[in-house]
């Protein structure tokens, strides 16, 4: 069914404010709800929130406190989100840490005690509208496993980075996990009774396999093997030890309708590139290379916004039923 971005931010608002979250609240998770859609990010739109209004109920997130923002250095903006959503949180302390960038050049903003945040593009991406470069990082539970090994260590611990262009806009932005692939498309996979590609899991064993089902019971793997592991261990680093967040191993599945709150941390760098004259100049000789190289493309440059989407029947009507509409 196609369904307009604006029914689908409605609807998200509508549903999660009858869940207990403030009104304000609800706006900020219900725009991060739209965007995901809007970019074909399924697994961070809608799919999520059942989850996010299962857990308002219990508790597990809080859907009205008012975060906690502080200047702990000069250079540093801190959000104590209180157990509450990602989003609310960030929007609180953007305001602050876009100011201290454009005073001092840089700003890391520190986000602690959250719950996930999903698509972390749709963070940074407000970074770059500022005209800042944006680079973010997360964490989440455990589900990827060493090189070689087959305990669950890291979460799928992704990360993004937005670059202004010169007009007001975002001139590219990239955002992955550096698991393989996001556990989402698994359990998706799962769902649809389908295999999944080798390379992407292994199972509880340590051996590869293409069994979504053996892959959920095992593990994810990290991309491009010690390369992906490593900068997993940055993330890893950079969301819980910056943020005085848990790390990944004692985050329960960020899905279940109850338990402990997921206590996750965002870690963003916002840096003013302004300094350099020659910033957009550099920007322009990289990207009309990639230009002229057929076949070739900068990451988000040409990304569009779709408006309606196709929304599968079951997940509107699951939409209208959170809604109470």
């Amino acid at each position: 069914m196609e369904i307009s971005l604006a029914s689908i931010f409605d609807q998200s608002r509508a549903a999660l404010i009858t869940h207990g979250a403030a009104p304000w609240v609800a706006d900020t998770v219900a725009q991060a709800v739209r965007r995901a859609e809007a970019t074909g990010n399924k697994i961070c739109g809608l799919y999520y929130l059942e989850s996010y209004c299962q857990q308002l109920v219990t508790g597990r997130v809080s859907g009205t406190v008012e975060p906690v923002v502080s200047q702990p250095k000069d250079g540093v903006v801190k959000v104590d989100a209180g157990f509450g959503f990602a989003q609310a949180g960030f929007t609180r302390g953007l305001p602050k840490a876009v100011e201290v960038a454009r005073k001092n050049g840089i700003c890391l903003l520190a986000v602690g005690q959250a719950h996930t945040c999903t698509s972390l593009g749709f963070f940074t991406e407000q970074i770059a509208a500022e005209g800042l470069i944006g680079l973010g990082v997360t964490n989440a539970s455990s589900i990827v496993s060493a090189p070689g090994g087959k305990d669950r260590i890291l979460g799928t611990n992704p990360m993004s980075f937005a670059v202004p262009d010169a007009s007001g806009g975002v001139a590219m932005k990239f955002d992955f996990s550096t698991s393989a692939v996001a556990l989402g498309k698994i359990t998706m996979a799962k769902a649809a009774g389908q295999k999944i590609p080798l390379g992407w899991a292994v199972d509880k064993d340590g051996n590869p396999t293409d069994d979504p089902a053996a892959a959920i019971e095992g593990a994810l793997v990290s991309a491009g093997g010690y390369k992906g592991w490593g900068l997993g261990l940055m993330v890893e680093i950079l969301a819980a030890g910056l943020t005085g967040s848990v790390n990944s191993l004692d985050v329960a599945g960020l899905k279940l309708p109850d338990g402990k709150p997921h206590d996750l941390g965002q870690t963003y760098i916002l840096i003013d590139p302004g300094f350099q004259a020659a910033f957009q100049d550099r920007l322009k000789r990289v990207f009309d290379a990639v230009e002229a190289d057929e076949g070739a493309r900068i990451p988000g440059a040409s990304d569009t916004s779709m408006d309606p989407v196709d929304v599968d029947r079951a997940m509107v009507e699951k939409l209208a039923a959170l809604a109470g509409s």
